[in-house]
């Protein structure tokens, strides 16, 4: 726990400084719209209250940008939710106090809450499918709370239209008469932002509003965010998991592990001067902060390896219904009087026997029908697939279903990907029961050793995938693809749901099965610096087109479009690398005009001209150093 005169220090005063890589917030002496004083936290299960959030000091200043940051179960969103008197059913205060504006709400009755929510403190959740009604209209979600401040129904539909339009959302008048499912996943969350700001409120409580999202549509959102703030005010409370979100987005970051506050400081002092081991870690395995704010490629030679699959000239069109309503975003370009979507155009892909092919795009670019052409579960409209040099691309389903042995799937979402019916044994053996592989014997006895492979106890065998965190999940499908020890693993985005630790976890676990067993890996992501730490070779998708590919070092380190560089410049941690690096080159020059001045005097002063520079300097890389070490 940092000690209370280290709390004081951070929060005392943010502005108290001269250091340009410090951007604390510009903020006057009133006092904080949420001040938490040993916030304790629990839930009921079983006739007794289960700890889940402890001794939480927390101040959120008018104009402050706080980020709040940690692993799945860290207490985050719990303490976010008592602000707003929002816990789920069984979640009880069990000490200290919670004021909003002054006024304290500890216990306070549910009548008084809903005065404070949307006008006073607002929140936006982190599932905008979840947060958003589907049976409502997205103007009619946005004019409740437009209608909260007392507005006259005549006008709450301007006030709406502005809303969503200070929210980034584009044809505001438009989008108003759609419905949820009409809209794309960055555009719901827009939806949810402009749902926030319609109400006025003081502070903004964004819990992972972007986890789920492309990096691209996660910069773009958080852009938006900033902007709000900056122009009306407004106090912004960020939860999230990746401490690189933290660095660029924040005047000051609090680290809470396992339901206390381990840390907090301006990004600086965490980033550069981390006193917590926890912290240090969350430093290491963020892709960007890891090395020292670039997008490194783990693999910068590449030996010739034989040819596993291609996807030679393939394109992909679906037809759409008539009177479709428009989408988000639309990738490709429509024909047949505008009813066909052209998802992939002459897509030509090479994964190489024991190397793992990155492709990367943003949602709507053709990743996953890619994906599905490849493994034989959608048909081209034009081109041809070859496994292992064998024409694939019209093999019927019972010439194909042999071939699956040869390779298999580890899909997204760890917690829809297990049937929940099933014991851990049973999901990693339903590949060899369904292929008819051995007896019940040996079958128990390739689920220990796949366990083994993918780092799990074998007392797991008999859990039930609810009983299993998201790491663990990802690790059981990982064994279950494994199972008919196949030549080729397609992953569809593995670890995009999954906290930054545990997702270098997973990371790691996949370069290891590779080295040891051989199996070649065609990795779907959006976010380039995942990518970075397993392939050999990135193809970039865009508009349902390659608009670059090669080895991963060339892509990646000198690419040559412009929609790679702005992937590359999208991953989180890099706005707050390169404030870094301006402030590196003002105190070098510093250092050397006053060295040049004082050189008479060097002997005397030569360890203090150029200190801030060099710790300034040596920060981030240092957690690239403690990477490769480890």
């Amino acid at each position: 726990m940092t000690e209370t005169t280290e709390r004081d220090a951070a929060t005392a005063d943010p502005t108290a400084t001269a250091d340009p890589t410090v951007r604390a917030a510009a903020v006057d002496d009133e006092r904080p719209l949420i001040a938490l004083s040993g916030l304790c936290v629990g839930y009921r299960s079983r006739g007794r209250v289960v700890p889940a959030v402890a001794d939480v000091d927390l101040a959120v200043a008018p104009g402050e940008t706080v980020a709040v940051v940690g692993e799945s179960g860290s207490g985050k969103t719990t303490t976010a939710h008592a602000i707003l008197g929002l816990l789920p059913a069984g979640g009880v205060v069990t000490g200290g106090r919670i004021e909003v504006a002054g006024r304290d709400v500890t216990g306070a009755p549910d009548r008084v809450l809903r005065g404070l929510r949307g006008t006073t403190v607002a929140l936006i959740p982190q599932d905008p499918m979840v947060g958003l009604n589907p049976t409502m209209r997205v103007g009619a979600q946005v004019a409740e709370a437009v209608r909260r401040r007392g507005v006259d129904r005549r006008l709450a539909r301007a006030e709406v239209l502005e809303a969503l339009e200070r929210a980034g959302v584009d044809r505001p008048a438009v989008r108003a008469r759609q419905y949820p499912n009409h809209l794309s996943g960055g555009l719901r969350q827009r939806v949810l932002i402009a749902i926030a700001i319609a109400g006025h409120p003081r502070l903004i409580v964004a819990d992972e509003p972007t986890s789920a999202l492309d990096v691209t549509v996660q910069r773009r959102i958080l852009d938006h965010l900033a902007g709000l703030v900056r122009d009306t005010g407004t106090s912004l409370m960020i939860i999230t998991h990746d401490l690189g979100v933290a660095a660029d987005r924040a005047d000051r970051v609090i680290v809470m592990r396992r339901g206390r506050v381990v840390e907090q400081g301006t990004p600086a002092d965490i980033l550069l001067r981390p006193r917590d081991p926890y912290t240090r870690h969350l430093i290491d395995v963020a892709p960007a902060l890891s090395h020292a704010g670039h997008v490194v490629p783990r693999f910068t030679t590449v030996p010739p390896a034989p040819e596993l699959l291609r996807l030679d000239g393939v394109g992909k069109d679906f037809r759409l219904p008539r009177g479709g309503s428009e989408s988000g975003d639309g990738g490709g370009d429509g024909g047949a009087g505008n009813r066909t979507l052209r998802a992939l155009d002459d897509v030509s892909l090479t994964v190489r026997a024991g190397q793992t092919l990155g492709l990367v795009g943003e949602s709507g670019s053709g990743k996953t029908t890619a994906l599905r052409i490849a493994m034989g579960l959608e048909r081209p409209t034009r081109g041809r697939v070859y496994l292992d040099g064998e024409d694939i691309t019209d093999a019927s389903w019972s010439r194909l279903r042999p071939l699956r042995r040869r390779f298999q799937l580890v899909h997204q979402n760890p917690y829809s990907s297990l049937d929940p019916r099933f014991t851990v044994a049973q999901c990693v053996a339903e590949p060899l029961v369904s292929f008819r592989v051995g007896d019940r014997a040996t079958r128990a006895a390739r689920v220990r050793e796949l366990l083994d492979q993918v780092a799990l106890p074998a007392s797991y065998a008999e859990r039930r995938p609810a009983e299993l965190s998201g790491g663990q999940r990802q690790r059981v499908a990982i064994a279950r693809a494994l199972a008919l020890e196949p030549a080729l693993v397609l992953l569809d985005e593995p670890v995009s749901a999954l906290d930054v630790s545990v997702q270098d976890q997973i990371l790691t676990l996949l370069l290891r099965l590779q080295r040891e067993l051989g199996v070649a890996y065609f990795f779907i992501a959006h976010d380039l610096a995942v990518v970075a730490q397993l392939a050999h070779h990135v193809a970039v998708l865009h508009g349902g087109r390659i608009v670059e590919s090669g080895p991963a070092a060339t892509v990646l380190t000198a690419p040559a479009r412009e929609h790679t560089r702005e992937l590359l410049g999208a991953v989180p941690g890099q706005r707050f690398a390169a404030q870094l690096a301006r402030s590196d080159s003002a105190h070098t020059a510093d250092g050397a005009t006053i060295a040049a001045a004082a050189a008479a005097d060097a002997d005397d002063a030569d360890a203090g001209a150029t200190g801030t520079a060099t710790a300034t300097a040596a920060g981030l890389t240092a957690a690239a150093a403690r990477r490769e070490d480890s």
